[in-house]
């Protein structure tokens, strides 16, 4: 079996795999030719190279993604060639939930917006404690975001399309029109054609608590303009670590938008990432070798998550 790694494990993870199944082969992505396209049965990350090799005569069985998110990848096209597909989802939840929780500590206790004069706006500051979020996504991300939020007070309602109890959440349901009194709300969303421009105008115009919105899921899944037009009045600020398009142009208004607490697609960062995809991946090699179908993270592809 022929491993084509884009995504790079650890070298003594690779001798290890391979000391304990001879018959796989992992390919670095610099000692990767052309010719080997037709010989790759797995990719492990996702680039051009990827895209070239099924784009031609191929025997790929299944890619491993890097991300939760699998929307950047030709779904189609692997359902058309019957390539089964993973993602990692779970392994940056903690690490997106502490973000989260930073963005909503720094604007709640007016740390965010930074001072530039010794001036004091208590208006701008307010307590967690029984403060409302709406979770846009229940999934790993949402449940632990859902978690660090509760610890403060705050009641947390999901949403999803099953709207199924579900802990830790207070609520799940599947009302777009939840947050109409939310004091947080937060995208955890994968990128869909469902969730394409979810958050428009008509979303914030509805909003009457004047709550915080902080985006960890996809851009896209946000109207932009129409959440610039709503930090104007419907919003007490924002925290935005994705966007439509990345990295951000230097002539976007969000560069000059004091109310929005800005990263460049940070917050899923994890400690040890090549250690915590080869648990999931490795185990996913065992079972395609054994019986054709993944062991575990297998993304539907028609759902595209």
């Amino acid at each position: 079996m022929n491993i084509l790694m884009l995504f790079g494990l650890r070298d003594d993870t690779v001798q290890q795999a391979q000391s304990e199944h001879p018959t796989w082969h992992f390919i670095a992505k610099d000692d990767y030719q052309p010719e080997m396209a037709p010989t790759i049965d797995v990719i492990v990350g996702w680039n051009a190279i990827g895209d070239a090799i099924i784009a031609g005569p191929n025997q790929v069985k299944f890619v491993q993604a890097m991300s939760a998110g699998v929307d950047y990848l030709p779904l189609a096209e692997f359902a058309k060639q019957h390539i089964q597909l993973a993602n990692v989802s779970g392994i940056h939840a903690e690490a997106i939930a502490e973000y989260v929780t930073a963005g909503v500590l720094s604007f709640a206790r007016g740390m965010f917006p930074i001072s530039t004069q010794w001036d004091h706006h208590p208006e701008n500051q307010w307590e967690l404690q029984e403060a409302k979020a709406v979770v846009y996504g229940t999934g790993h991300i949402g449940s632990a975001i859902a978690k660090h939020l509760q610890q403060f007070g705050v009641q947390v309602t999901g949403v999803d399309r099953h709207g199924i109890a579900k802990p830790p959440f207070d609520h799940v349901t599947t009302e777009k029109s939840a947050a109409i009194k939310a004091d947080i709300i937060v995208n955890v969303m994968p990128l869909t054609a469902a969730t394409h421009q979810y958050f428009d105008a008509n979303f914030f115009d509805q909003l009457q608590n004047r709550p915080l919105f902080i985006n960890v899921g996809r851009g896209p899944s946000v109207d932009e303009a129409a959440l610039l037009k709503a930090l104007d009045h419907q919003l007490k600020g924002a925290v935005l670590d994705v966007f439509t398009k990345e990295p951000l142009p230097q002539d976007s208004p969000f560069w000059t938008q004091p109310k929005v607490w800005m990263t460049p697609h940070i917050s899923g960062l994890v400690t040890h990432l090549r250690v915590k995809v080869a648990a999931i991946f490795l185990p996913n090699v065992e079972s395609l070798e054994q019986t054709g179908t993944l062991n575990s993270h297998q993304v539907n592809l028609s759902a595209g998550y």
